[in-house]
């Protein structure tokens, strides 16, 4: 696919691509095999012209900061896009409204948001990933939802065209987004936060210190793991299982927070993949829940 795809993308987009990329390099987990194009546009534009001149058939993947993806060894086939230097802009438009380009890192859109005095925002500082990530799965932190606060969203589609779609256009549920239609991605989206009273600065450094506290933050994680059933949490599940520092090669079940796996140095997407698969196991056998992944995975096994 590599060399057919040499053949395909024109001349005017291969400064903004890399091939055979190794997308260990872009997920948390520091796993994953080689993707056959990587493409960075600098724009909407540009990336709504390249999706045109890409043939249909070449496989398209999105990729923001790798969290919550694990990546298989063998790697992705077609081309993965990153929108992390292209679209990241973020502005206060009107009233209560706040747009954000998919690229942005959700940290800074909480923020900015208390610096224009807006809330409830600071949940988005909880979630270690982007704006675009966090509309592709209703991402959540501190009892809130990313779609919650959603007007409208822009999206692109498989031929590079661009519309704006309402947020009542989309299926929301609790990690789950239903979309309208097949192969349309997400450029970005309007926010209404109501202008109330909103935590200072401080109050997310406080809020990210007992994170910290709780979880395995700064170790090469792919966020949470697993879905929390209704009316469970997924940590106790695993955590009553006697699963807290069980492992699979470098890949462990943290003993700070039992619903992160974490790649203690040499793991490969097969251990984390396969320690997975051993904790829903035995979660199922002791405690009668059958746990659902929160990480998408991806991928082909090597």
């Amino acid at each position: 696919m590599m060399s057919a795809l040499r053949d395909v993308i024109p001349e005017q987009f291969l400064a903004n691509v890399r091939f055979d990329e190794p997308l260990s390099r872009h997920t948390s987990w520091h796993v994953g095999g080689p993707a056959d194009a990587y493409y960075m546009p600098q724009s909407a534009d540009e990336l709504g012209h390249f999706l045109a001149a890409l043939p249909q058939r070449v496989p398209i993947h999105w990729l923001g900061l790798g969290s919550n993806v694990l990546i298989r060894d063998g790697g992705l086939r077609g081309v993965v896009v990153s929108l992390l230097s292209g679209l990241s802009n973020i502005e206060w438009q009107a009233g209560t409204v706040v747009h954000a380009d998919a690229g942005v890192l959700c940290a800074v859109l909480a923020r900015q948001c208390i610096k224009w005095n807006l809330g409830p925002a600071e949940f988005f500082a909880g979630i270690p990933g982007t704006v675009g990530g966090a509309l592709a799965m209703n991402a959540g932190a501190w009892g809130g939802e990313t779609w919650k606060n959603v007007i409208e969203v822009d999206v692109m589609t498989r031929a590079g065209t661009r519309q704006t779609r309402p947020a009542s256009d989309y299926k929301i549920a609790y990690r789950s987004v239903g979309s309208p239609v097949a192969d349309e991605w997400f450029l970005g989206a309007r926010f209404d936060f109501p202008q109330a009273p909103s935590p200072s600065p401080g109050t997310i450094d406080e809020l990210l210190t007992r994170r910290r506290e709780t979880q395995p933050i700064g170790a090469w994680s792919g966020g949470s793991t697993f879905t929390n059933p209704q009316g469970h949490f997924a940590a106790e599940l695993i955590e009553r299982s006697g699963l807290k520092g069980c492992r699979q090669g470098d890949a462990v079940v943290s003993p700070k927070h039992a619903n992160f796996i974490v790649n203690e140095g040499q793991a490969t997407a097969a251990d984390i993949e396969l320690l997975m698969a051993q904790v829903t196991q035995e979660v199922e056998r002791q405690q009668g829940v059958r746990l659902v992944p929160e990480v998408r995975i991806l991928g082909e096994k090597r």
